[in-house]
């Protein structure tokens, strides 16, 4: 499995190239970026976030002050809005009340019971939990995506139906445990399966890994 999936890289790599994930000025940004993109695509994402950013309220403390209608009509293009609003207000408080507010004091915590904290936070799930902890604050974890099971369960290497968890552990295992590794990785596989391992009608014959 380890030389299959590094061969995969590999192979990912040569055709696309470095990818430069996640796009954002700041891991601040990276965070509220993880979470808005809960069920929409990024340029939804992005236009929420250039609302923020002319509204002058990417920071802490100017999302914090942001009354919770307010913050819903700027992330509005990123659907379910009302939701994502609250969601944004709780992870804040999370960081209020468990890290004052750092950032830097977030990311010295290890990497297990920090994911832990995350997941108890409401609406963060393993997906989000794990963007926030790879691509905002450079730890040691693998994101899984629905583009990664996808294309793995069509090259036959994990069942459709594996868990998060199962899927992670395949990667971890069998990776080089190495953050720069398992950012590529990731937005290779992402794009990878925005371009040609698509839900309906995938471009089997022009994929890379064909």
């Amino acid at each position: 499995m380890r030389s299959i999936l590094n061969s995969l890289y590999q192979r990912l790599y040569s055709h696309f190239g470095p990818q430069d994930w996640w796009p954002a000025d700041s891991p601040f940004e990276v965070i509220i970026g993880a979470i808005l993109t809960q069920n929409t695509n990024w340029l939804n994402v992005e236009r929420a976030i250039n609302n923020l950013r002319e509204n002058k309220s990417l920071s802490f403390s100017r999302l914090s002050k942001l009354p919770l209608k307010k913050l819903a009509s700027l992330i509005r293009p990123a659907g379910y809005y009302n939701i994502k609003a609250k969601r944004l207000k709780d992870f804040l408080i999370f960081l209020s009340q468990s890290y004052r507010a750092n950032l830097k004091k977030m990311s010295k915590e290890a990497t297990y019971p920090l994911r832990e904290k995350l997941l108890s936070v409401k609406g963060i799930g393993p997906e989000t939990a794990d963007s926030i902890l790879l691509y905002a604050l450079n730890k040691k974890t693998f994101v899984v995506d629905a583009y990664t099971k996808r294309i793995l369960s069509r090259h036959g290497l994990i069942k459709q139906d594996a868990t998060y968890d199962q899927v992670q552990n395949l990667f971890m295992r069998n990776l080089k445990n190495n953050v720069k590794l398992f950012n590529e990785y990731h937005a290779l596989l992402v794009r990878l399966g925005k371009e040609y391992c698509l839900k309906s009608k995938p471009k089997c014959k022009l994929c890379p890994l064909g």
